[in-house]
């Protein structure tokens, strides 16, 4: 008995020994595991916050550890953008411009160094280039430029661009200041403004500006000049300005363009322009301009589709919004529009070019002194179409032409009088209500290609007497229906579609 207790008292010590190693090991296997982890974690962690590491919270603090290469410190003249972040932006897509060598005293010449930060925002995928707050940058004409550019690039613009006024920065003359171009999932934001101080432009070339067509309706009281010639305005650096005055920014090429809170004033001629751009978003934006500066465009549209322009505030010498030809599925809305030439289609088959425009939305918009409301301009002898046009729901406040088709537009002196025209169908006007000073409807079709399915409903328009001769509604070749009765009522238009309606020819299709 005694010697059966001794053997299992033996076989129980030697079982609680192995499970007490087998224990032992474990927790030494598992200390290291945990050791390993940490440090992986917090190298992992180190990359992925570059240029952050000294705030980091992940070194182990028994001992010291040499640093990886990616923590060393750059070099004097680093090519990588410095390591400061931005709303939370990694650092290493982040590329102020002053890192570059931009000045921002509104003085130097901060060209070269916007180049050179937008060479090496370039390069990087969702990269951030930083125009900080706080700074006013002289920026001579410049092109940010693809295609080789990575997508989907942030231009965040927080202090001022202005442009040069001496003649010699801009040479015989060009056609933009600021150009983005070939580029994808391009967005400019920020609270920022562009400043093209127009008023060394508007006055150097007062006669070669051509004028807006439809100042021959308006006719003052007095007969006085409703624009009398301004005193040509040399730069106060170098001799007069070119005759060919620039865009103020312009998107050429690019596809699903944002621009978002920024402010473009005083531009030398049209402040925003997309050219042959796919996806367009605008919102938040504002423009801010004299009435009387000319051809000084809001925002203008050619050869682009699938367009929002939305929520933002125009003040401009020209029109608010003009959609020219190529565009189609543009959707206008929320936007106050004054002072300016309203908003506009066309002009359209100019020097008898073919002009194609298609599902165009205007909605929900306020309009104060302006000259036009919504308007469609076309040149005789031009071909092509506008079709599926909606204007609703139109405040207008003391707008001088609230409603206009003018096929007969030309902007200067005398125009030839041609057969051919762009074909007119599917126009709509629905809920335009307000105050007009000169006339409330004037629909000016084409005698060959009359305007047809034009409906109107809900239109509300009451006279103010201001300074200008009055008269009542005008249509010619309009055909249409009248699904409400109209105020004043316009018993010009004609129901149904014209006897004479012409098959287009091929060259006049879409």
């Amino acid at each position: 008995m005694g010697g059966l207790s001794f053997r299992s008292f033996t076989f129980m010590f030697i079982v609680a020994f192995l499970v007490w190693s087998s224990l032992n090991v474990e927790i030494c296997n598992a200390r290291r595991g945990k050791h390993w982890r940490q440090q992986t974690s917090s190298s992992a962690s180190l990359y992925k916050k570059k240029g952050k590491s000294h705030g980091s919270n992940n070194h182990h603090k028994s001992g010291s550890k040499p640093k990886p290469k990616y923590l060393s410190p750059p070099p004097s003249k680093p090519t990588n953008p410095p390591s400061k972040g931005y709303d939370n932006v990694p650092s290493t897509n982040i590329f102020d411009v002053r890192n570059f060598g931009a000045v921002g005293d509104g003085k130097t010449d901060d060209t070269k160094a916007f180049q050179a930060a937008w060479a090496a925002a370039c390069k990087v995928e969702a990269s951030t280039m930083i125009v900080p707050s706080q700074y006013v940058f002289l920026v001579g004409p410049i092109s940010f430029s693809g295609p080789y550019c990575q997508h989907n690039i942030v231009f965040q613009l927080d202090g001022t661009i202005i442009a040069p006024v001496d003649a010699k920065s801009w040479g015989s003359g060009l056609f933009q200041w600021l150009e983005f171009t070939k580029l994808v999932g391009i967005t400019i934001k920020g609270s920022g403004v562009i400043d093209g101080r127009g008023a060394f432009w508007w006055q150097d070339a007062p006669y070669s500006d051509p004028l807006d067509d439809e100042l021959k309706l308006i006719i003052p009281l007095n007969k006085t000049l409703l624009r009398p010639p301004p005193t040509p305005l040399n730069s106060s650096l170098s001799g007069k300005m070119p005759s060919i005055k620039p865009t103020a920014l312009r998107f050429y090429g690019s596809f699903n363009v944002t621009v978002t809170g920024i402010t473009i004033q005083n531009s030398q001629q049209c402040h925003l322009k997309f050219d042959n751009c796919i996806g367009i978003v605008v919102y938040n934006f504002t423009v801010s301009s004299p009435g009387d500066s000319p051809n000084t465009d809001g925002i203008h549209l050619q050869n682009s589709k699938d367009a929002l322009i939305r929520s933002s505030n125009i003040a401009c010498g020209d029109d608010c919004v003009s959609i020219q030809t190529g565009c189609t599925n543009v959707y206008v809305h929320n936007i106050n529009c004054g002072p300016g030439h309203g908003i506009s289609i066309g002009g359209l088959g100019k020097d008898n070019t073919k002009a194609c425009v298609s599902n165009i939305t205007v909605k929900d918009i306020v309009m104060k002194n302006t000259m036009n409301g919504v308007r469609i301009k076309t040149w005789q002898g031009g071909s092509g179409s506008v079709q599926g046009v909606f204007f609703s729901n139109i405040q207008v406040n003391e707008v001088q032409l609230p409603i206009v088709i003018d096929q007969f537009y030309c902007d200067k002196s005398k125009c030839k009088n041609q057969t051919a025209a762009v074909a007119l169908s599917g126009i709509n006007y629905e809920g335009i209500k307000g105050t007009y000073t000169v006339k409330p409807v004037h629909l000016a079709c084409s005698d060959s290609k009359p305007c047809q399915d034009v409906t109107l409903t809900n239109i509300q328009l009451k006279p103010v007497q201001e300074r200008y001769h009055m008269y009542d509604p005008f249509c010619w070749q309009t055909f249409g229906e009248l699904y409400t009765p109209t105020q004043p009522p316009i018993e010009c238009l004609q129901v149904g579609k014209p006897s004479s309606n012409k098959i287009q020819a091929d060259h006049d299709q879409c």
